[in-house]
C-alpha cells in the first residue's frame, strides 16, 4: 500500500518531471518526489495543507485566476504555462506547466492532474538569447549613429560660396533615412577661380557605405591636388578602392571649374555615373560628356576627360541615380521626367530649380524614396 500522497506506479514517483493531483478549489491530493526534491519541500508539509497556488509566486497565482483556470474550464487542458515556483528555501524555479481538468459523474470540475517541467536551462538561455538580442540591437543603433555622423560630414549642409558661380544641392535619404546610404557631393577650391565639384554614390548602405564613402571622398580631395585632369583623378581613386580590399564599388562624377571671362571652363569625367545635363538658353536640356566605366572594378576603367563652356545663364546638373529610378506602380521616373523638369524649373534660381527637382521626384513616388536622392546645380548667374 502506498503512503498517502504518492502515486501508486513507482515510475511517477521518481520521473524526470514533476507530477502532482490537486483538488479543485483545494489542496494537493498527491506529489511526486521529483517535484519535492525541485522544491524542497517534504511530503506532510505540502499534501492536503497547501494548495497549488500555494507553492507558486504571487504573479503566477493571479494568472491562474484570470487566465489557467477559465482555460481549464472551457477546453479542458493547458500546454506550456510558464510560471515561477517558490521552493521551501524562497529560491525560485522557473517552470512549464501542463494541465488536465477531470470532472466527476455530475460533470463538475473534480481533480487537476499536473505535469511539471523544470524550465531553468530553458529560461536562462531565453535570457541569453534576450541579452544577445538587446546587444545587437545597441550595437546597430551605434553603428547607425556612426553611419550618421560620418554622412554628416559627407553631405555639406550647404555648398561653399563661390565668386561668379551659383551652386546649390539638394539630398534626400531612402526610406524613413534611419539607414545611411552612400550619396554625396563635394565642392572645394584648388585655388584661385579653380574648383572641383563631386557628386557620388557608393553601393550599398550602413556603415560600411559610409566608411567607404568617406574614404573616396577624400580621396578625391588628395588626387585633384595632384592631378588636374579629372580622368587621371579618378584614376586615383580607382586604384586607392582596389587597394583597399572593399567589394564596394562606386560611381562618380568630377568636374574641374575654371573662371574665365566672366564664364566658367568645365573639365568633367564620369565614372560609370549618370552624365550630367547641361540647360542653354533656347536648347533643350541635354546629357553631356562621356560614360566611363565605374570605379573599384576594373584596374584601369575607361575614364574620359570632356570639355564645356559655361556662360551666363547656363546651367550644369549632377544628381545620383535615386531620381531616374524612382518609382511608382512599377514605372521610373526616367530620363524623359527629368530633361522636363530641368526644362521647366532649371533655368533661373539654381535654389529654386533644386528644391523643384527634388519635390517632382518625391511627389511621382509617393513622398517617399526608394533609393537616396543626391543633386547639384550650378551655373553663372543669369545677368
Amino acid at each position: 500500500m502506498t503512503a498517502p500522497g504518492t502515486f501508486d506506479e513507482p515510475l511517477l514517483e521518481l520521473a524526470p518531471c514533476g507530477f502532482a493531483t490537486v483538488a479543485y478549489d483545494g489542496p494537493i491530493l498527491q506529489i511526486n518526489e521529483t517535484l519535492l526534491s525541485w522544491t524542497g519541500y517534504s511530503r506532510e508539509e505540502v499534501v492536503g495543507l497547501k494548495s497549488f497556488a500555494d507553492l507558486v509566486t504571487r504573479a503566477a497565482r493571479a494568472y491562474g485566476q484570470t487566465h489557467l483556470r477559465p482555460m481549464l474550464l472551457t477546453a479542458g487542458s493547458v500546454r506550456e504555462i510558464a510560471l515561477t515556483m517558490v521552493c521551501a528555501d524562497g529560491s525560485r524555479l522557473p517552470i512549464l506547466l501542463n494541465a488536465r481538468l477531470d470532472r466527476d459523474a455530475d460533470g463538475h470540475p473534480s481533480v487537476i492532474s499536473i505535469a511539471v517541467f523544470d524550465a531553468s536551462e530553458r529560461r536562462q538561455y531565453e535570457e541569453e538569447l534576450l541579452r544577445a538580442k538587446q546587444e545587437a540591437e545597441a550595437s546597430e543603433e551605434r553603428s547607425r549613429q556612426l553611419a550618421r555622423t560620418l554622412q554628416s560630414t559627407l553631405i555639406p549642409s550647404r555648398p561653399p560660396a563661390v565668386p561668379g558661380l551659383q551652386i546649390a544641392a539638394g539630398y534626400r535619404p531612402s526610406g524613413d533615412g534611419e539607414e545611411v546610404g552612400g550619396d554625396f557631393y563635394d565642392v572645394f577650391q584648388i585655388g584661385p577661380g579653380d574648383w572641383v565639384v563631386v557628386l557620388g554614390d557608393v553601393c550599398g548602405k550602413g556603415v560600411d557605405a559610409a566608411v567607404i564613402t568617406a574614404l573616396v571622398r577624400y580621396s578625391v580631395r588628395a588626387a585633384t591636388v595632384d592631378h588636374r585632369s579629372p580622368a587621371a583623378a579618378l584614376g586615383v581613386v580607382n586604384r586607392i578602392l582596389l587597394e583597399h580590399g572593399t567589394d564596394r564599388f562606386c560611381t562618380l562624377v568630377l568636374l574641374r571649374l575654371q573662371a574665365r571671362d566672366g564664364g566658367w571652363d568645365v573639365v568633367s569625367c564620369s565614372a560609370g555615373h549618370p552624365l550630367p545635363v547641361v540647360v542653354r538658353a533656347g536648347a533643350a536640356p541635354e546629357p553631356t560628356g562621356t560614360l566611363g566605366t565605374l570605379l573599384g572594378v576594373l584596374d584601369d576603367p575607361p575614364l574620359t576627360d570632356d570639355t564645356l563652356r559655361l556662360g551666363f545663364g547656363d546651367r550644369l546638373m549632377l544628381y545620383t541615380d535615386g531620381i531616374l529610378e524612382a518609382r511608382r506602380d512599377g514605372e521610373l521616373f526616367g530620363e524623359l521626367r527629368l530633361l522636363d523638369a530641368l526644362d521647366r524649373h532649371g533655368r533661373g534660381d539654381v535654389a529654386v530649380a533644386v528644391d523643384a527637382l527634388l519635390a517632382a521626384t518625391m511627389a511621382f513616388q509617393g513622398e517617399r524614396a526608394d533609393d537616396d536622392i543626391a543633386l547639384v546645380v550650378l551655373g553663372p548667374p543669369a545677368d
